[in-house]
């Protein structure tokens, strides 16, 4: 699976941003999906993620949700402050979904949310 993270860029304070991530591949609902993000300076840290069956967890403001018909996963991201600033990266693997980094097999190069205040 290979996955294509977009839509990232810059936004001020409490406006909102939806980031997709395209995969490629004929399986990809049989893949659980997550989204992480990376300020700099920083660790990678969970955000999203969204199980093949359509179970989610969530940390904050955000939505997942994918379309297994378009081979895309979503996130959007609501009432955004200057501390959600980082490189939001998907990530997917063949099982259920998981909030840690180390389940995932397959990475996204990320996409750059920066939000002014």
């Amino acid at each position: 699976v290979q996955l294509q993270a977009f839509g990232g860029g810059l936004v001020q304070a409490g406006g909102s941003l939806r980031l997709s991530c395209a995969a490629s591949g004929r399986t990809f609902g049989t893949y659980g999906m997550g989204w992480f993000r990376q300020a700099p300076g920083k660790e990678r840290e969970f955000v999203a993620a969204l199980s093949r069956s359509g179970l989610s967890t969530v940390k904050g403001r955000f939505t997942i949700s994918r379309d297994n018909a378009k081979n895309t996963v979503y996130l959007q991201m609501n009432n955004l402050k200057p501390e959600d600033t980082a490189v939001y990266y998907c990530a997917a693997y063949y099982g259920a979904y998981s909030v840690y980094a180390s389940a995932y097999t397959y990475w996204g190069q990320g996409t750059l949310v920066t939000v002014s205040s």
